[in-house]
């Protein structure tokens, strides 16, 4: 089997994941945990990405953390191989995977029957010139254009996201949304379950965690990364982390220490928001309460008394609360 654990940024889903990989343990069914969030691969990027410390982690093992340097840049194709070998060493060694993470992107590219477009180089280096000149804001207008539903979910300011949106369009001649499978499972035995919560408590723990990063010396680490040659500046992907582009422009003085941080809560929190709509639109999670009293259990239960779900990970489950799906 393969137990998914899905919802926004801040719930609890590392807390809930080594919980339950330590049940497994007792219950004399060894688990380990494989991360599904694209910068938790990142070396160096510990505090602004709430990356779980050894201690947290609880003598579980980990797979995917501190993979790459800030420098390289890893797609979601490669992501979804690396991933996927991870969960199979897993499977071949008797242990369970328990898969986290805040992108239903990235996870469904990992356990869903899910192909991506090709790549055109011609292509995306156009693209990411124009984005460069004209800004994301731009890119997202010519988005907004040939594919609405697209630029929809894409926020505005994911030059990253944008440049391969428009990319597949013009490559396909389909919209980029198009493009994303059908709810159809390709790893066996999977489930999802989902934690779910009210908007305002997500919006406050939001706060605290961005509060605890500047305490715990988020604006030193990001200086640290930003001072090395080559450093976090020339990272396409790891240098447009939430937070690591608040402190990055204010470092080179574009902003404020405080509107850094004003805009890193502002942002994860849009950010948050985002992952509810995305999650919401699969029927196949099975959501639990992120307070819940007998949390571990629930989810225990959820995973079925064989660990394979109540229908083997096909579509089960509630619907996430309208206080994130809206």
């Amino acid at each position: 089997m393969t137990v998914v654990l899905v919802g926004p940024t801040a719930v609890g889903k590392t807390a809930l994941a080594v919980a339950l990989a330590r049940r497994y343990r007792e219950q004399g069914r060894p688990a380990e945990v494989v991360n599904a969030d694209s910068m938790l691969v990142y070396r160096g990027m510990d505090v602004g990405t709430a990356k779980p410390t050894p201690q947290e982690r609880g003598g579980v093992p980990h797979h995917l953390l501190d993979v790459l340097d800030v420098t390289e840049t890893a797609t979601v194709a490669e992501f979804q191989a690396l991933a996927r070998a991870a969960i199979a060493d897993c499977r071949v060694r008797g242990v369970v995977p328990v898969v986290v993470g805040g992108s239903a992107l990235y996870v469904r590219a990992v356990v869903d029957d899910f192909d991506f477009p090709g790549t055109d180089a011609g292509v995306r280096a156009r693209l990411e010139s124009e984005l460069a000149v004209v800004g994301p804001a731009g890119l997202h207008a010519r988005l907004a254009a040939v594919d609405p539903a697209s630029a929809a979910t894409i926020g505005p300011g994911n030059g990253r996201r944008l440049v391969r949106a428009l990319e597949v369009v013009e490559l396909t001649g389909r919209p980029y949304a198009s493009t994303l499978p059908a709810h159809r499972y390709l790893l066996p035995g999977v489930v999802q379950i989902g934690l779910r919560i009210d908007r305002p408590t997500l919006d406050a723990r939001i706060a605290q965690r961005v509060e605890a990063m500047w305490a715990a010396g988020f604006v030193d680490e990001v200086r640290r990364l930003a001072e090395r040659s080559p450093g976090l500046r020339e990272g396409v992907t790891a240098s447009r982390a939430l937070g690591y582009r608040q402190l990055l422009a204010h470092l080179d003085g574009e902003l404020t220490e405080a509107e850094a941080r004003e805009q890193t809560v502002a942002g994860t929190r849009r950010f948050a928001r985002r992952q509810g709509g995305w999650f919401t639109r699969d029927p196949r999670i099975t959501w639990l309460d992120w307070d819940a009293p007998d949390l571990v259990d629930a989810a225990l239960a959820a995973a079925g008394p064989g660990g394979e779900g109540p229908d083997r990970g096909t579509a089960v489950g509630g619907d996430l609360p309208p206080a994130l799906g809206d």
